[in-house]
């Protein structure tokens, strides 16, 4: 349903987890046809829960949404108590975040792919681009 494109060149996964999420019916029906944008998200942690915050979810039906209904509010995560420990845990070690990679279904039940990370310097980033561009020549002139 949705990607975070930019994760995985501002960031260096290391270990990525599942969770379900806490939606409204209106969200729920928006998020299937696509209407669900994570650039800028995060997930955090308050206390023993864990929320995606900032992710970027427009009514489905603008006319049928309630007037009070914020598009970028905070949804509960739904993981279970052994995972929330360990994520407490890596959360807090200094370098790593939380961020969300991906928004898919999952058996009819919408799942968000998160990933524990570590942010990538200027120059990490200019050695993936590099990478990227010889991979894109030696495939290429085996193609010719």
């Amino acid at each position: 349903m949705a990607t975070n494109k930019k994760a995985g060149f501002d960031y260096e996964i290391l270990e990525s987890h599942e969770a379900g999420l806490v939606l409204f019916g209106y969200e729920v029906k928006a998020m299937k046809t696509g209407h669900v944008s994570l650039a800028g998200s995060y997930v955090v942690s308050k206390g023993n829960e864990f929320y995606l915050i900032n992710a970027l979810v427009p009514p489905y039906q603008p006319v049928n949404t309630p007037v009070d209904y914020d598009q970028k509010r905070s949804r509960k995560l739904l993981l279970k108590k052994s995972e929330i420990a360990s994520l407490i845990g890596k959360s807090k070690i200094k370098g790593l975040t939380l961020i969300p990679l991906k928004l898919y279904t999952k058996k009819s039940r919408i799942k968000l792919e998160f990933a524990i990370a570590k942010g990538k310097r200027k120059t990490d980033k200019r050695e993936t681009i590099k990478r990227r561009d010889i991979e894109r020549e030696i495939g290429r002139r085996l193609k010719n």
